[in-house]
């Protein structure tokens, strides 16, 4: 019997608390490994930030567009779930990045996460001047053990190639993507392996060109065709396809290692947490944590006939110091997404991300700039804004506390990104299947 663990705990019992994308994925694992399960959801729907809106009569993705298809870890869940025909490949166009004296460039080709590959190729010069590509050169003569225990991929970047590649190439890239600064997203959570390959290959260029080319352009990202959301239309079908039971509107309460309280019922079990905060009900005081994040995504839809051409590739990157633009991001979704700009009726679908402050005020905000700030990203005037919406999104915070025996899923303890967030909680619910049980229980039986 595990330390700590209750008497009269009904171990072949799991309640997933939080019907997102990682309770989703923990519960269907569990399910399959044998478990009776049932999903808790506080609000009124399932799947979190994984969401789906019409905008100018166009179905779109509400959160995440597309994910990083390192290790293989949603594209192996979509196969599960019967999706696995339905994964497509971005439009084979570069990102752009929107600099800090206001002109626009493509980012360069052979890189990760911004970090070049080839710090004299054409692009990386144009993009960061020659004086800053003659820095980056020099990391070629550097000792691999130099930056090799960053804490940061800013910190690594910056001792090896210095703070141009990281404010003008890797800052942008990792805003847009991760929803924080290369100086606080962990290197290992960044790119995992990276450490390694600099290690094994002697410099942070060499890295980055051997993963370059184990996985060539185009391929570093993927998406589903009719959307990421139907991920969770699907894994929603398995489970009650698997007899899991789903209550939506039900908040839980006094969750501890042995059960919880859902509207006043106490409820005997195993428990795994796949929602932000809950944590701090389970010592029931006031924990340290830090600040969640909050993001806006502005959607525009427009009726503007010269971004056929897509000028700016699949979207625009922005230096955190570029004058005149309040977004961090755009993606040219249209221009990304081949199956989407089928079904678009020759309309363009813009999307625009912002940092966010208290949500109202910040939706009100980012919806009166985003034409403006979408025109200068683009580099032409917007035409006719068919549509508008937004959405606030709420970015856990890193977890700071945990209590023994229990099991935690989500973007609180696997950083952002679906490979980061489903590869976490398939992991879980697998220790968590994998728990001893004393002699006599059902699972010992079993």
């Amino acid at each position: 019997m595990s330390e700590g663990r209750p008497a009269g705990r009904v171990p072949d019992r799991v309640f997933v608390v939080g019907g997102g994308i990682a309770g989703l994925v923990a519960a269907r694992r569990l399910v399959l490994g044998g478990r009776d399960v049932t999903v808790l959801e506080a609000s009124d729907r399932l799947g979190g930030q994984v969401a789906r809106h019409t905008v100018g009569g166009i179905e779109l993705d509400a959160g995440a567009e597309s994910f990083a298809t390192r290790r293989g870890t949603v594209a192996d869940l979509a196969a599960r779930i019967h999706l696995g025909d339905d994964i497509v490949p971005p439009a084979e166009l570069p990102a752009w990045l929107y600099r800090a004296d206001g002109t626009a460039k493509p980012l360069p080709a052979t890189s990760v996460l911004g970090i070049p590959g080839l710090a004299l190729a054409p692009d990386v010069i144009d993009a960061i001047g020659m004086r800053a590509a003659l820095r980056a050169q020099l990391e070629l003569l550097l000792p691999s053990l130099v930056g090799s225990k960053a804490a940061t991929i800013g910190e690594l970047v910056r001792r090896r190639m210095g703070s141009a590649v990281v404010d003008q190439l890797v800052g942008p890239v990792v805003r847009g993507v991760h929803s924080t600064s290369a100086d606080e997203l962990p290197l290992d959570r960044a790119v995992p392996g990276l450490r390694s390959a600099l290690l094994r290959d002697g410099s942070l260029m060499h890295a980055v060109r051997g993963m370059r080319a184990d996985a060539p352009a185009g391929s570093q990202v993927a998406g589903i065709r009719g959307g990421i959301v139907r991920l969770v239309d699907e894994l929603i079908a398995e489970l009650e396809r698997f007899g899991v039971e789903i209550r939506l509107n039900s908040p839980a309460s006094e969750v501890s290692p042995g059960g919880l309280t859902v509207g006043g019922e106490r409820l005997a079990g195993e428990v795994l947490v796949a929602a932000a905060g809950v944590e701090d009900d389970l010592t029931r005081e006031s924990a340290a944590r830090l600040p969640a994040r909050r993001i806006t995504l502005v959607t525009l839809v427009v009726d503007q006939p010269d971004l056929d051409a897509a000028p700016r590739g699949t979207g625009v990157l922005v230096a955190e110091s570029a004058p005149g633009v309040g977004a961090r991001a755009l993606t040219h979704l249209t221009a990304k997404w081949p199956w989407l700009a089928e079904r678009s009726g020759g309309l363009h679908a813009l999307r625009l991300s912002y940092d966010a402050e208290p949500a109202r005020a910040m939706t009100t905000a980012a919806l009166d700039r985003a034409p403006a700030d979408a025109a200068a990203l683009l580099g032409m005037p917007l035409g006719r804004v068919v549509d508008a919406a937004s959405v606030t999104w709420e970015r856990a915070a890193p977890r700071t506390h945990a209590v023994d025996g229990m099991h935690y899923v989500g973007e609180a303890g696997s950083g952002t990104g679906l490979a980061a967030v489903i590869g976490q909680a398939e992991a879980e619910a697998d220790a968590l299947l994998a728990e001893e049980w004393p002699s006599g229980s059902p699972e010992a039986e079993g």
